[in-house]
């Protein structure tokens, strides 16, 4: 996995389709649902780690450019 949409396509083989309209609270929400089917051992680790670390760089990012003055 190396983006987001890697991200969304690999929940997506689990049935798992997330969009809420804000993209903060929806890459939470994959967040979320990827520590569900880790903790039920339905995902590898390396996969699991892997996308836990692009969704929280990307969170981050996003929280740095709401926060930067105009």
């Amino acid at each position: 996995m190396k983006s987001i949409y890697d991200i969304q396509q690999f929940l997506k083989r689990f049935g798992t389709i997330i969009y809420v309209g804000d993209r903060i609270a929806t890459l939470e929400l994959m967040e979320e649902e990827l520590k569900d089917l880790y903790q039920s051992q339905l995902i590898e680790t390396k996969d699991f780690q892997t996308a836990l670390l692009l969704l929280r760089h990307e969170i981050r990012m996003l929280k740095e450019e709401g926060s930067t003055p105009s």
